[in-house]
């Protein structure tokens, strides 16, 4: 069969460590020999993150802002260690915030159900999909290290230069830390309605949930605006079937274990970043989440919700076997060419990557699978795969789907 044509570039940012050797593995199995597509390519890897002064991060974004729809690999955000071993300029701000401020956008990350690898929380029958924030909180803080003795304070100073607010942080009797975050109103609201249009697209109930108990100035706002958009859709919700609870952040991990699942549980940054790493395991493994930000324009950048897989690259680099799972490295592409096939209105594209996820899937079914889902899978007959081997097994399925 010929090569499948992509009407509109795609917008295509590398990443680091071992899914920087999966990604390439990727496009050279599942992209280019099925597709006539043009990729926009920007190498968000560290270490030219760093050549540019994370300038290719900002350029990547604006890219996929001019094109609609990106595909991520998973990146590293540098801590000291990270600085020394790559020999860094600095500890350079996590390129996802930087990301998600450019395009405003909100992340939504659900699980990929497979039928042999059932949930680890007994309860959890339906997927449930996690809508992040994605602006502010401690991906965009301001921190400073306190040396010995004296007063942090808070000031705010209005555009004309009036102070109109210094709250004392803390009186330091030695040596501390602290920090200052900030969020947007019109951000937050940007939040709320993607969050309540995604809830209703896919007609499941929504919860939030802060901490507006303790926060309540900086939680209560998130909660104020939600519980506002709330009545705005009320009749909306109403007519789909579904419906808005507020939680406390901590009663809401609570019930949220015992819950049946098939929600959208909408979360400011931080918390969605650690709740969405849980959700994940819960379901199966981090390798089997997916990840997308949505702006409130309507551009889409894909993802893999896990990181580079460090422990994994250092075993590559001495050249041992690797199993490691390329899943929701994969689905980023999928989730990409569908969006990009049903935004240029080509059903070709958005077919092709249904059958990939669907190669995928009946792959695991099937019983051949990497080492982490190999205890986690309820297949009477497993066989464990490398890397590479998992992904030539997908391709092979993928063949006798595309004849």
């Amino acid at each position: 069969m010929g090569k499948i044509k992509v009407k509109t570039p795609l917008v295509e940012l590398d990443g680091d460590e071992m899914t920087r050797i999966i990604w390439k593995e990727i496009k050279d199995r599942f992209i280019y020999p099925y597709l006539d597509i043009t990729l926009e390519y920007y190498d968000l890897g560290v270490e030219y993150r760093d050549k540019t002064d994370d300038q290719v991060t900002v350029d990547s974004a604006n890219a996929i802002k001019k094109h609609g729809v990106g595909v991520k690999c998973a990146t590293i955000t540098p801590n000291a260690d990270r600085v020394k071993e790559y020999n860094l300029k600095q500890e350079w701000k996590s390129p996802n915030g930087t990301i998600r401020a450019i395009l405003d956008g909100t992340v939504f990350r659900k699980p990929i159900i497979i039928k042999n690898i059932p949930a680890a929380v007994n309860s959890w029958k339906k997927p449930i999909a996690i809508g992040r924030h994605a602006y502010g909180d401690i991906y965009r803080d301001v921190e400073i290290l306190v040396d010995g003795p004296g007063k942090v304070e808070l000031v705010y100073t209005d555009a004309s230069g009036k102070e109109k607010q210094r709250l004392l942080v803390n009186e330091f009797k030695g040596a501390g830390v602290a920090l200052a975050m900030h969020n947007l109103d019109e951000s937050i609201k940007s939040f709320a309605k993607a969050c309540f249009t995604y809830a209703l697209s896919e007609k499941i109930s929504i919860w939030f949930a802060t901490k507006d108990t303790i926060s309540k100035k900086y939680h209560a706002r998130f909660r104020d605006i939600f519980d506002n958009m709330a009545k705005e859709q009320d009749a909306a919700m109403k007519a789909a079937g579904i419906t808005y609870s507020y939680y406390l952040i901590d009663d809401a991990v609570a019930q949220i274990m015992k819950n049946e699942g098939g929600q959208l549980w909408a979360l400011m940054n931080y918390d969605g970043d650690v709740m969405s790493d849980m959700v994940a395991s819960g379901f199966g493994s981090l390798g089997l989440m997916t990840s997308v930000l949505v702006s409130p324009d309507g551009k889409y950048e894909y993802e893999a919700a896990h990181g580079t897989v460090t422990r994994h690259y250092r075993k590559y680099q001495k050249g041992e076997t690797t199993s490691t799972n390329s899943v929701a490295s994969i689905f980023a592409w999928t989730g990409a060419l569908a969006k990009r096939g049903e935004l240029d209105g080509t059903p070709d594209v958005v077919n092709f990557a249904l059958k990939l996820e669907e190669a995928i899937i009946e792959t695991i079914e099937g019983g051949e699978m990497t080492k982490d889902l190999l205890s986690l899978s309820t297949a009477a007959k497993k066989t464990e795969l490398d890397t590479f081997q998992f992904m030539e097994a997908v391709q092979k399925r993928l063949d006798s789907k595309l004849k």
